[in-house]
């Protein structure tokens, strides 16, 4: 088996009004290094393509790999021939070795907006050699630019960096350099095309813990609901554990929960919420081990989302207890209205936490009296 460690340059649209949305980057150059079980060089391969879709080159994109769009329209080709090119060239055993995750996922786009079956496996594991480096050297969190891990192994740099010929020859350099074998168990997931249904849906142990990957659904709450996703089960002993801290979040983008395994120990939960191209939604669920700062740090991530909370509360009670004094907030059939700038009643959004203040002031019998009907909210 090969590794193919490949290097992207693209453009993009002069705005975000200008861009395509299911492809934001047109690929332009390819560049790729063969290396065989050894980390051998065996081959290289690059190509030039030709825009279709934005066919001027943005000003950022120009500047940092000095292709114009001259050189584009003169040398490359199109990207239907260079793709089937490239995987004539990649052969039939092969794993991608990438410097960061966006270039898969933009490669596969690029098929995809050009009407090309995807020849990969799915899922499609790779290395991310920036991750990998990080465990080796950092905190595994870290994101090293390729030009700084050229330079803290000492390799030569005489070739330029940002050219996906380049950049791909300096990362196959990297990916030698490193103590691979040690991270060899470090896969990453390609999530561009994620599971469409149940039985589609996959974990992946790697060095660091493991990830699992679900199906789409529809929306965030349905995610929340299935067991699937919420439960938390140790990897070694496979042991389905009880939360010492249930799933919470600060951001509604990512979630965090903290188990315990009596055989091996504290368990750290997160969830990401991701979402497709054609907007569903689906997570990324990873599990990992964890000492005493990593649950401190889970409790420290919870009571930031307790106070962020309470903020957010009585910044809303401020603004009921304003609405309240200006006499803006009746009662009409039964339903709690509030009155717009011309005098109009309509629904009142923050219906619910109303009634909440008004429970908080039965419960203190500052007015055990005050309001009786029933509060309707809308969803």
């Amino acid at each position: 088996m090969n590794y193919i460690v490949i290097d992207l340059e693209w453009n993009q649209g002069a705005s975000k009004e200008q861009s395509e949305a299911k492809m934001p980057f047109e690929i332009i150059e390819i560049g790729a290094v063969k290396l065989n079980e050894e980390l051998r060089m065996v081959s290289q391969f690059n190509r030039l393509i030709k825009p279709k879709k934005y066919k001027k080159i943005h000003y950022k994109i120009e500047e940092v790999t000095h292709l114009t769009i001259n050189e584009l329209n003169k040398n490359g080709q199109d990207f239907k021939t260079v793709i089937r090119e490239f995987f004539k060239w990649c052969g039939a055993e092969y794993t991608f070795c990438t410097w960061g995750t966006m270039d898969l996922t933009e490669l596969e786009r690029n098929i995809s907006f050009f009407g090309i079956e995807i020849p990969f496996p799915k899922p499609l594991l790779y290395y991310d050699l920036q991750r990998m480096y990080s465990i080796l050297y950092r905190d595994g969190e870290e994101k090293i630019a390729l030009d700084t891990a050229v330079d803290e192994l000492k390799l030569s740099s005489k070739r330029p960096f940002h050219r996906a010929k380049d950049d791909a020859y300096y990362t196959a350099r990297v990916m030698r350099a490193m103590d691979f074998e040690k991270v060899k168990d470090c896969y990453s997931v390609d999530y561009y095309r994620p599971p469409s249904n149940r039985a589609e849906e996959f974990s992946v142990q790697s060095c660091d813990g493991v990830e699992f990957v679900s199906m789409t659904y529809s929306t965030k709450e349905d995610i929340m609901a299935d067991k699937v996703i919420t439960g938390m089960e140790c990897y070694h002993c496979k042991k389905k554990l009880r939360k010492k801290i249930h799933w919470f979040t600060l951001n509604s983008k990512q979630y965090y929960a903290l188990a315990y395994c009596p055989h091996h120990g504290y368990l750290v939960g997160k969830i990401r919420m991701k979402k497709t191209d054609d907007d569903k939604n689906f997570v990324i669920k990873t599990l990992q081990f964890t000492d005493e700062a990593g649950v401190e740090e889970v409790r420290q991530r919870q009571k930031e989302m307790h106070k962020k909370r309470r903020q957010k509360f009585r910044k809303q009670m401020k603004k009921i207890e304003s609405l309240e004094e200006n006499g803006r907030i009746q009662i009409v059939d039964d339903r709690l209205m509030i009155l717009d700038i011309e005098g109009q009643p309509k629904l009142f959004e923050d219906a619910k936490l109303y009634k909440r203040r008004v429970m908080n002031l039965r419960k203190r019998e500052e007015n055990p009296e005050l309001y009786t009907w029933n509060v309707i909210s809308r969803r």
